[in-house]
């Protein structure tokens, strides 16, 4: 797709970024990078994996997703500002840190902190990608889907015994969840993520367009 095509989809850069994103671009959506491997994270600690409608092995396999995907023309990649932050050794093993239980008492505090203020700003994500979700649609794209950055928050709990979403207007799945490379499509797009983090977290979240 030519980058005079991709204008089409200006107004949606424009929007996401009125409403608080950092930044945002518009690519083809053969940029958008799918791999096996990123589930495999998911399976290797993440507390979210088997546990959340929204979460593998409930979602499309990495296979699946990118026959899905091959059906877009584009998509809108979406950078948020979190108000998280932790010092350059913590955020090196933020995660470890906050679920070992082996970790000391103040790293623990600490990495809790960082995810707790990380969490609370999920909703304002979702969010905005529900209304960038909405506008797409309202303008005549009408498979656009948001995807978001980390594990569906709407429930304390999930419904996951009964394997009905109890929000299935507002759960949407991670970008990760169905094997999408963040890390690699950004480079693609000339917005990479920093990593490790410095500063405070930067989220990012992608829109589909068809």
């Amino acid at each position: 797709m030519s980058q005079l095509d991709l204008k089409q989809f200006d107004f949606l850069r424009a929007a996401a970024e009125e409403w608080g994103a950092l930044q945002a671009k518009v690519i083809p959506a053969d940029l958008v990078v799918v791999e096996h491997r990123v589930t495999l994270k998911c399976r290797s600690g993440c507390k979210g994996y088997g546990n959340k409608l929204t979460c593998p092995p409930h979602v499309p396999t990495p296979d699946e997703f990118a026959k899905i995907l091959s059906e877009y023309s584009a998509a809108l990649i979406v950078k948020f500002q979190s108000p998280a932050q932790a010092d350059d050794d913590l955020i090196r093993s933020i995660y470890k840190s906050w679920l070992d239980p082996d970790s000391p008492e103040e790293t623990k505090q600490e990495a809790a902190r960082f995810w707790s203020e990380y969490f609370a700003d999920s909703p304002r994500i979702l969010d905005v990608m529900l209304e960038l979700e909405k506008l797409a649609f309202n303008s005549g794209h009408t498979f656009a889907l948001a995807l978001v950055n980390g594990s569906c928050r709407l429930c304390d709990t999930c419904n996951i015994k009964n394997g009905v979403c109890l929000h299935p207007t507002r759960a949407r799945i991670p970008e990760h969840a169905v094997g999408i490379n963040m890390k690699k499509t950004v480079e693609l797009a000339g917005m990479p993520i920093r990593f490790p983090i410095t500063g405070r977290a930067e989220p990012m979240a992608l829109l589909l367009i068809d």
